[in-house]
Parts: structure tokens; sequence; C-alpha cells
């Protein structure tokens, strides 16, 4: 009589659909890839993992897991044995804490300086042989507001908004010249020469033969003209020449003609950029 574990088998497996012999290999062999790719990528985890963590152990001196930060209590300095005070940070401060305390100021905190340097007006080697400097003013008003003065007419000032100025006067045994320079805003310089232009045109002399007038323009800078003229019988000439915020005006020898006129607003104008970056 058969066993009975082996009838209850057989009576449990009689009506079962087994597969092929092929079919049965199949599947044996594909359990067997899976079961070797997945050993392959758990050792994979586990060399990354290992390497990792030597990488972070080579890059501290001590593997240690670091601590908490310590909290700390502030104390009270121990005293000093002669009985002096201990000194204070705010009783002596530190130079690093005076210094942060000044006003920083700079290059932009300051006003800038309007003062003329003496390079930006005439030279002695721009003049002919002969001339010499003279430390000191003309003692007469030789510039065109003083002969705008005897014009009938109220005229505009000619000086708009003069933030600096400087002269620079010439002797010779034959003759003089004279020159001033001012300081405006660009703005201010500007309308300097258009009140120039206006005093010339709308003058109306109180004498007879009296006359102002421009005798030539765009002699050199940014604008140069030359004015000339008799005022009380005194005939006169005069150059302007505008560099920037810079206008210069020199009082020149009555004879001189505008070509001569031109050479001198050259050298002016070239003068004027030692004060103005306007060049």
């Amino acid at each position: 009589m058969p066993d009975q574990l082996f009838s209850d088998l057989y009576r449990d497996t009689d009506h079962l659909t087994w597969a092929p012999v092929d079919e049965v290999r199949r599947r044996g062999r594909q359990r067997t890839r899976r079961a070797r790719v997945a050993g392959a990528l758990a050792v994979a985890v586990a060399v990354g993992v290992l390497a990792s963590g030597a990488a972070v152990l080579a890059g501290q001196p001590d593997a240690t897991p670091p601590l908490p930060p310590a909290t700390v209590v502030p104390t009270t300095p121990d005293a000093d044995p002669t009985g002096s005070p201990t000194p204070s940070a705010e009783s002596s401060p530190s130079p690093d804490a005076q210094s942060s305390r000044r006003p920083t100021g700079g290059p932009s905190s300051r006003p800038p300086d309007r003062a003329i340097p003496a390079g930006a007006t005439l030279q002695l080697a721009d003049l002919p042989p002969g001339f010499t400097m003279s430390r000191g003013r003309i003692k007469v008003d030789w510039t065109l507001e003083s002969a705008a003065v005897s014009c009938e007419n109220t005229l505009p000032a000619l000086s708009v908004g003069v933030l600096a100025d400087r002269f620079a006067v010439f002797d010779s045994p034959t003759a003089w010249l004279a020159e001033r320079v001012t300081r405006h805003s660009p703005a201010d310089a500007v309308t300097s020469m258009k009140r120039m232009r206006r005093i010339v045109a709308d003058c109306v002399p109180a004498r007879p033969g009296d006359s102002l007038s421009i005798l030539a323009e765009g002699l050199g800078g940014d604008d140069g003209v030359l004015v000339g003229g008799e005022i009380k019988g005194i005939p006169a000439r005069w150059l302007f020449v505008r560099r920037g915020d810079l206008v210069a005006q020199l009082r020149l020898d009555h004879q001189t003609t505008p070509d001569e006129a031109r050479h001198f607003a050259k050298l002016v104008a070239d003068r004027l950029c030692a004060g103005t970056d306007a060049c």
C-alpha cells in the first residue's frame, strides 16, 4: 500500500499541467542570471560606500565625529593684584576701533580744488624775446568790463559765477600784455562768452568815435574771439578764449591783427589744458 504522503502528493498534482522540459530549463537560466546581477549590484554599492567613507576620512585629520559647539559663559577677568582697574574696550579703544569711528572721507566727500594752476596761463616761453613776467597786477583796469562802463546803456555783467581766477602780466620795453583766467561751471563759462558778445553788440558809445566790434571768431579752443575798439580815444584789443570751464581774457597790443590773435589764441588754449579736464 503506498505511503500516505505520496498518495496525497499524487492526488494534488494529478490534474496539474507541467511545462515542457525546455521551458523549465529556460526559466532556470533566467533565475540564475538575475541572481548574479543582483549580487554584482550589491558588491558595487558596498564598494562605493567604502570609497566615499575613505575619502571623507582622508580629508579630516580626526575621524571622530565633531562634537557640538560648547556654550561659552563670559567670565570676569581676574583682579589686578596691584589694585589698578583693568582697562576695558570702551575706555581704551583699539586703533582699529578708533579708525572705524572716524568719518571715511574720500575724494568724493571733499569739494574739488577750484584753484587755477600757474601753468594754465601764458608763460614767458610763449612770448617774443624781451618780455619779462611781472609779479604784480597792472594798476589800471584793462578788462573789457571796464571799457563797457563807458557805454551809455546798461550792459550785463561779463563774469558769471566766477569760482577762481588767476592773473599773469608781462612787460617789455615797448608793450605789455595782461591775462586773466577765470573758472566757472561749464554752463557759466559758455554764458560768459555769450555776454561778451552782447556787450560788444549792444554798447552805445558815450563819446563820438568810440566803438566796440568783433574782429574775428573761431580763433582757438572751444571758443575764441578777438574784440577791437576805441574807448575814450584809446584803441585796444581783447582776446577771449574758452576751454571747458576756463575763460581767458587777454589785453593785447592795439595793433594786433586777427592772424596774430589766432597765434596767441592757440597758445592760450593749450595752456588752459593745465587747469581743466576738457582737453
